[in-house]
């Protein structure tokens, strides 16, 4: 049922998301063992409605359950099950009758039931390996509905998740490595109350990807392996300086070993990538005694370096000379731009947004970014309905000032690199972001071209997930990052860092290249629920690594700043 899930459903009450992946789960393989069409999809309607839910079922009564649209009797009665148990026996049930590697088949790009029904049933092939076998022996195009094409496309898709293969988001991963954390805590407090455990390696520089946790336990005696045989995890490797376990998820976990004399230097060693940790060990003593990270910095002549810069890019460099940025945090944030509503794709109303980020996040804006009409699919906004939307949000703006919503819209980048509105509707927006959700197999030239286009027009504020990447599960299309940059720096474009952990898009490797053009960058969280907003922390870790501070964040500016740097195009905008 995949890593997410099954953590969730072990560690802590199960989220709208997990019901809805189970259901989906469920209604695929129904239909790839060919069961009943109605049933299916009256279970695949269900798991879509849980997924836009404005409330958690969690919360819910098996009474209130059934009189929800859309879930009825019969599947209140699974997600009961699901809520009470962390299992659901019907789908534990077919799950028994599916080989794992058919199971693995659904997490492939382009490949549904119907497909993987034909790669079983028809070809007899039962594993991700057997069938990548399949497409390099050209034996795919053989079968009904499978081309020359849908072959290279699978095949690509299979390489693209062994090459992912034991990496996880950070956010996918964060609740865990925090359970862990506060477990070995525990018990460390049982034999040395004076131990300290601390997160150190990629989770605590906030990479964007983790391929493992690590941490460190201080104590003043031997740690004895026998402490870890009271938790479920598998003790994989042992030696005099780390621990290394494995959880059930197979996430490799090393525990390091230090002294309280030489936890500093430990910490500082295994936090950073190995290319910084080696260049500032060179310009200190490594045998002198550090009872900070602090003074390791000072000793080599440097600045602190936060954690999060610690990847060989430029920060031993500012650091040497005094001239490390002041990482921006979330609490410099002053509003959220890029957010959708019911108007299109999303689940909450513009005031219900609106009232979460004035009341419960303490924000003093909020920039709608429905999609627009091209986007269908997400019930993009027509031009009658743009001016009804408009309308709207002059009303909720005279009932919640000084709160403001701006009037914003996430506009589809066409394959010519025009938007999908004309001048005349473009010009009515507060501001416009633009992104690309279609066509998004050009060569690198045609798409760095479309992507230039867009900046061009006049209309676009902001470029939106500039790659179109989904971390883990599409790479995103080959753009010439430079030349992207330099057209948004020479056409005053801001640059969006979109926060959904999936994204992260721009890319933190290239916002110090923005920063230096002149290009100001905007935290967006592209939330399309309430809960959506707190993705803004995961869009703050990344903009960290990339060294950006407050004063280059768009969405930092206070509500008179960015209502003034939003007049100030006017004028050049008049069609």
């Amino acid at each position: 049922m995949g890593f997410y899930f099954k953590i969730v459903a072990k560690l802590q009450a199960m989220e709208n998301k997990d019901i809805s992946r189970a259901l989906k789960l469920l209604s695929q393989l129904m239909e790839l063992h060919q069961e009943n069409p109605f049933k299916i999809k009256s279970i695949a309607n269900a798991s879509f409605k849980v997924d836009k839910l404005p409330f958690k079922l969690k919360d819910k009564s098996p009474e209130e359950l059934e009189k929800i649209d859309g879930i009825g009797k019969s599947t209140a009665a699974k997600i009961t099950e699901l809520l009470q148990t962390g299992g659901m026996e019907e789908l534990n049930n077919i799950i028994s009758q599916t080989p794992e590697g058919i199971i693995e088949m659904l997490g492939i790009k382009g490949l549904g039931p119907k497909k993987i029904e034909i790669i079983w049933n028809d070809l007899g092939i039962e594993n991700i390996g057997e069938l990548y076998y399949a497409c390099n022996e050209n034996r795919l195009i053989e079968a009904k509905g499978f081309g020359l094409k849908t072959q290279e496309e699978i095949r690509k898709a299979i390489e693209f998740k062994m090459a992912n293969a034991g990496r996880f988001l950070y956010a996918k991963i964060e609740y865990l490595a925090h359970q862990y954390l506060e477990q070995f805590i525990s018990l460390i407090e049982k034999t040395n109350p004076s131990g300290k455990v601390l997160v150190t390696g990629a989770f605590r520089r906030k990479c964007e990807i983790i391929e493992e946790l690590d941490y460190i336990f201080i104590t003043a005696t031997p740690l004895s392996i026998d402490l870890f045989k009271q938790t479920e995890l598998e003790i994989v490797e042992q030696n005099n300086s780390s621990i290394k376990l494995k959880d059930a998820n197979g996430i490799p976990i090393t525990c390091f070993l230090s002294d309280p004399n030489d936890a500093a230097l430990k910490l500082f060693e295994t936090t950073g990538n190995l290319e910084h940790v080696e260049k500032v060990k060179s310009l200190i003593n490594i045998k002198d005694h550090f009872l900070t990270e602090v003074d390791i910095y000072k000793s080599a002549k440097m600045d602190f370096i936060e954690p999060e810069l610690r990847e060989n890019h430029k920060e031993i460099e500012w650091a040497l000379n005094h001239q490390l940025p002041e990482l921006i945090t979330y609490h410099d944030l002053k509003g959220a731009l890029h957010n959708h509503s019911t108007w299109s794709d999303g689940v909450h109303s513009i005031e219900e947004m609106a009232l979460y980020c004035r009341d419960v996040l303490g924000l003093t804006y909020l920039g709608m970014c429905d999609h627009s009409k091209t986007a269908v699919y997400a019930n993009g906004l027509s031009i009658e309905r743009v001016l009804q939307q408009h309308a709207e949000i002059d009303h909720l703006n005279k009932k919640l000032a000084p709160f403001k919503i701006f009037k914003g819209i996430e506009s589809d980048i066409l394959g010519d690199g025009s938007l999908d509105y004309p001048d005349k509707i473009l010009e009515k927006f507060d501001f416009v972001v633009a992104s690309v959700h279609a066509n998004l197999k050009m060569d690198e030239e045609k798409a760095t071209q479309r992507l230039i286009a867009a900046i061009e027009n006049p209309f676009t504020t902001i470029l939106g997930h500039p790659t179109g990447r989904l971390l883990l599960s599409r790479s995103g299309y080959s753009l010439d990052f430079k030349k992207i940059i330099d057209a948004c720096a020479v056409n005053g474009v801001i640059i969006e860092i979109n926060a959904n952990p999936l994204r992260l898009d721009l890319d933190w490797r290239w916002h110090q290249y923005a920063l230096e053009k002149g290009v100001i960058l905007s935290i967006n969280p592209d939330a399309h629920r309430n809960e959506g907003f707190a993705d803004m922390q995961y869009g703050v870790y990344v903009a960290r690594k990339g060294g950006l501070s407050s004063n280059n964040c768009f969405n930092s500016f206070n509500l008179q700043q960015i209502e003034r740097y939003l007049d100030n195009r006017k004028p050049h905008l008049k069609v």
